[in-house]
């Protein structure tokens, strides 16, 4: 991905509603990756626990988490090279018409399911949110975006009707203070202008304001 996630959900001392142990989440960290760009056994780590796609199992072992020390880029291209012909589906980048049909459908689903979203970045293979606690759990969240975008995608003539669009894996953290938001918002909002594109300005976002509780 564009850069290597904050580090979240650290022990915090202070007040007890924000003591770590207490494990209260007042926001979600949700990334949805595109299909084929991160793979369960991808060299740079992974969020995967297994690999459910048998023809993947001989490029390598599940690491979970973001390795330490990450891959040279020649590794890594020699590694989706392997990969692609193995997959069921091509793997698309999301250009500009991409990202904004994924923009339209993000804040479709924001709206029906209403959301509150702090922060939003759609790059060429993945998009970062960051949500405010919902009656939803963060796996729904995602459930719905994925779908709601997937749809809105497939009408575009490079993704076929079967494409999944979207990796099947869940990617989410939780965050416990308003550090952690903080944090987290300003990190999302670095990656378009790192990956070469201009600041996203979305009809979705609202600006946090320190709210912890998470109640609607």
């Amino acid at each position: 991905m564009a850069e290597a996630a904050p580090p979240l959900g650290l022990p915090f001392g202070g007040s007890r509603k924000y003591r770590y142990h207490d494990r209260m989440v007042i926001a979600h960290h949700l990334i949805l990756t595109g299909y084929g760009h991160w793979l369960p056994n991808d060299p740079r780590g992974s969020m995967s626990h297994e690999i459910r796609a048998g023809k993947l199992v001989p490029l390598g072992s599940i690491h979970y988490g973001r390795k330490s020390v990450q891959p040279a880029r020649s590794a890594l291209r020699s590694f989706h090279a392997q990969a692609r012909p193995r997959l069921e589906h091509n793997v698309i980048w999301f250009d500009v018409a991409k990202r904004q049909a994924t923009a339209e459908a993000f804040s479709e689903t924001v709206q029906a399911q209403r959301y509150t979203c702090y922060a939003c970045a759609i790059l060429s293979n993945h998009a970062h949110l960051v949500i405010r606690k919902h009656r939803d759990r963060a796996e729904t969240m995602i459930e719905h975006l994925q779908r709601t975008s997937a749809i809105r995608l497939r009408r575009l003539a490079d993704f076929p009707d079967d494409h999944p669009v979207w990796s099947n894996d869940m990617f989410k953290k939780f965050l416990s203070t308003p550090e952690d938001v903080e944090r987290t918002i300003a990190y999302v909002n670095r990656n378009p202008t790192r990956e070469g594109q201009p600041p996203q300005e979305l009809d979705f976002i609202r600006p946090y304001r320190g709210e912890w509780s998470g109640r609607r």
